[in-house]
């Protein structure tokens, strides 16, 4: 690189730091677009929308109707946010919360109002009801003529396939009518062309795409097995205040602070580098999460926090790869060169691993799994930008400016090879007995009479009670936090306490864990007693888990399915299944492990569980990836060695890469612990374990259970 493409280079570095930045407060324009100010906010953050449906008729609906129609609702209010969520309360409503809207009307109009909805033919027979359409949506297709159609494309299930290819066989013959009502009135009444045997079926004959959009919407909702009436909605508020934000923030301000301190005094010239590419990262995922319209809720600000000290990892790699080169005598100009090209299979391969993971999770997880999965996307694809691309640039600039020294870059050391398989039993040992006690424990809390369960689950997995109070004064969220939780905490002796304000009232909805009649009645003395509120102006209702039965089962169909392509990845790119096999161990090693301190701790077991352990199965691949990877080359180089020498001199020379990320990625976590409220330290407690934990079994079981397989199973001959 010349020097004067070097000064432009090092120039438009700063640029791009300083409009990065400068975007992400201010925003561009009179909507501030691209601004963290303008990043679609969850409940927790900004309120939302609270609307309850009752079930309408005589009898009670049964338990598996009323999950079935939560299930539905909860993937069509995703359109809305993936954040959104809906759960039951009492016997027969259904309550929906939708973040990052205010008009609860709108939603009302655009959602539907749920009822009964048949396709008939003309002699008035129903040949299709609403549940047999599991999906409905506009769109626009081209005909023969090349001109463009708005339409609606309905999906049906399998026995509704049966059902309609039998009914537009015969409606075909005279391209008959097909009425489809709605609560009794006839919304649309197309003729059939032709039988429809693939269960998938076209309306055409929109004037618009705000019909089309209208008439799939009443489709959807008219496809539930219940038929809802509205009994209220609400504009709630946040249920955190400016001050969990503020703490957050200022949580990641000190780790972004400690990572690059870190950096400078170990990488030197290197890590400055980094430091300038991760504050590019650092204001390009706050224009990404805009662009993408992500939904961002406290623990989704964790993981991003979270993702600054993991984006550091693929440069500690190259770095690495560059100073053991450079110990060998090279050039430091030869030595970049060959180290970014013997570290690049192990970053795309642990980053592509972790990205298999992160798309299964968004194609079959629901809820909060699917904006999870969104943000560790966007921060494996940045990272992989800002370290192979703006990293390797300004390296190159600096270096073309004469920062030659080998001095600046530091130079490796030869290290004594660590014999970590003649303690394989050790280890082995330890993590066993770890995972046992954590069953133990779990046994324990289950014969508990005052846990009853294996976990100490949040009302988000068992349900809980919802509290309406009406304050004689409009309380803030700091007052509520400060001085209502207190009193509630001290009747029922429980924490993790969730509240949301009522918008334009003086009321509070106060979420508890299932509270007895008796506690009920002592919630509103107390409440009677210290704030003067009217006894008879509260409410109180049960309700049920914020996480489905569904949502739980959805999420880990897709932690199986994730799991199952790594291997086949990891077994493509190694030629070996045994890596893979070995990888899969290692990360249910860390879930197992996470679980047992989870157990022993009885730390909540909430909304960011789930994301806690996905965080930490991806974590945990990347430095597995990266000790596989020396291995492979290290079976090329070292031919002559021994199996088990080969082992430990990979583990050995990847240790400090191993060593230093997780320290970069542990001084965010501590920073988020440190400075967060409560709901962020239980999500941060849990994963400081899980980083250690991680950086434990890639160094110590991973590569030990490849040898053991290796040595024990060996490839059949052709």
């Amino acid at each position: 690189m010349k020097k004067s493409r070097a000064v432009i280079t090092l120039i438009l570095t700063v640029l791009a730091i300083v409009a990065l930045g400068w975007v992400s407060v201010n925003g561009i324009g009179e909507d501030k677009k691209g601004s963290a100010g303008n990043i679609k906010q969850g409940l927790d953050l900004a309120g939302g929308v609270s609307i309850t449906y009752q079930a309408v008729g005589d009898e009670e609906p049964s338990s598996e109707d009323m999950a079935d129609t939560i299930y539905k609702l909860q993937q069509r209010v995703e359109g809305y946010s993936t954040e959104a969520v809906v759960y039951q309360e009492g016997t027969d409503r259904i309550n929906i919360e939708i973040p990052g809207v205010s008009d609860a009307n709108a939603i009302l109009e655009e959602l539907g109002r749920p009822g009964s909805l048949y396709f008939m033919d003309m002699e008035g027979n129903i040949v299709l009801t609403g549940t047999q359409i599991s999906n409905a949506q506009a769109g626009t297709y081209a005909d023969e003529m090349g001109n463009t159609q708005i339409v609606v494309e309905l999906k049906l299930t399998e026995d509704g396939t049966a059902a309609f290819a039998q009914a537009t066989t015969e409606a075909a013959v005279n391209q008959d009518i097909i009425y489809i009502e709605y609560d009794g009135n006839v919304i649309s009444a197309p003729s059939v062309n032709e039988p429809i045997l693939d269960g998938v079926a076209v309306i055409t004959g929109m004037a618009s795409i705000e019909e089309a959009e209208k008439l799939a919407s009443t489709i959807r909702i008219g496809g539930l097995k219940l038929e809802l009436e509205e009994l209220r909605s609400n504009v709630v508020g946040a249920q955190l205040g400016e001050a969990a934000i503020e703490s957050s923030l200022l949580a990641g301000f000190v780790g972004f602070l400690l990572v690059v301190v870190f950096m400078l005094a170990v990488y030197f010239l290197q890590g400055f580098a980094a430091s300038l590419a991760l504050a590019i990262y650092v204001g390009l995922t706050v224009v990404t999460l805009n662009a993408f319209d992500v939904t961002l809720t406290l623990p989704g600000i964790a993981g991003i926090i979270l993702s600054i000290g993991m984006a550091v990892d693929a440069n500690v790699v190259i770095f690495a790869r560059i100073r053991e080169e450079l110990a060998t005598g090279k050039t430091v100009k030869s030595a970049m060169k060959i180290g970014y090209q013997k570290a690049l299979s192990a970053v795309v391969d642990g980053n592509i691993t972790t990205l298999i993971a992160a798309l299964v999770l968004w194609l079959r997880g629901s809820g909060g799994v699917k904006g999870f999965a969104t943000t560790l996307a966007i921060g494996i694809v940045l990272s992989m930008f800002t370290a192979l691309v703006v990293t390797k640039m300004i390296m190159q600039a600096m270096f073309a400016l004469g920062l030659k020294s080998e001095k600046l870059y530091g130079v490796g050391k030869e290290r004594k090879t660590i014999q970590f398989l003649s303690k394989k039993g050790i280890f082995f040992g330890v993590s066993i007995a770890v995972i046992a006690a954590g069953f133990i424990c779990m046994g324990l809390n289950k014969a508990n009479p005052d846990m009853g369960q294996i976990l100490n689950y949040s009302m988000e997995f068992r349900g809980g009670t919802a509290t309406n109070v009406t304050f004689n004064e409009d309380l803030t969220i700091e007052e509520i936090d400060a001085d209502v939780i207190p009193v509630i905490e001290n009747v029922i002796g429980a924490g993790n306490i969730q509240t949301q304000k009522v918008s334009g009232t003086t009321e509070v909805i106060i979420k508890t864990r299932t509270l007895s009649v008796e506690e009920r009645e002592a919630v509103n003395t107390a409440l009677a007693d210290n704030f003067g509120v009217d006894t008879e102006k509260i409410t109180a209702e049960t309700i049920s888990s914020t996480i489905s039965n569904e949502v739980k089962k959805d999420t880990i169909i897709a932690v199986v399915i994730a799991t199952l392509l790594m291997l086949v990845y990891i077994w493509f790119r190694f030629k070996d299944i045994r890596f893979g096999a070995s990888a899969v161990i290692a990360l249910l090693h860390d879930v197992l492990v996470v679980l047992a301190f989870y157990a022993v701790a009885k730390v909540s077991v909430g909304s960011t569980f789930i994301a806690c352990m996905l965080t930490i199965v991806g974590y945990s691949i990347n430095a597995t990836i990266v000790i596989f990877d020396r291995i492979r080359e290290n079976l090329t180089e070292m031919k002559k060695a021994e199996l088990k020498d080969i082992v430990n001199v990979s583990i050995t020379q990847t240790l400090s890469r191993s060593m230093f990320t997780s320290l970069t990625t542990f001084f965010m976590v501590a920073a988020l612990y440190a400075f967060g409220v409560t709901s962020i330290r239980e999500f941060a407690l849990p994963l400081m374990v899980g980083i250690v934990c991680g950086t434990y079994s890639s160094v110590c079981i991973t590569g030990s259970l490849w040898y053991v397989l290796k040595t024990k199973i060996k490839k059949k001959s052709n």
